[in-house]
């Protein structure tokens, strides 16, 4: 799935540069879901309030290069 993802990130990107693009659902608030759409170049995520606390943290450690909570790096 991460690759139809990435692929899906590329060529809609190489169509149309400032295409903005995240994921919607639980996967938003998993950490390494997270770490892996920042990798990918998305823009955004979005998961359920519960989530958001963790979502942002690991948003955080993605965003600094550093192995956040939930990931194996």
């Amino acid at each position: 799935m991460g690759q139809l993802v990435r692929m899906g990130v590329e060529r809609g990107r190489a169509t149309r540069a400032g295409l903005k693009l995240g994921i919607c659902g639980e996967h938003g608030g998993d950490p390494a879901s997270v770490a892996f759409c920042h990798e990918v170049g998305l823009d955004y995520v979005s998961c359920s309030p519960y989530r958001v606390p963790l979502a942002r943290l690991a948003a955080a450690h993605a965003a600094l290069g550093s192995a956040g909570p939930g990931t194996t790096a």
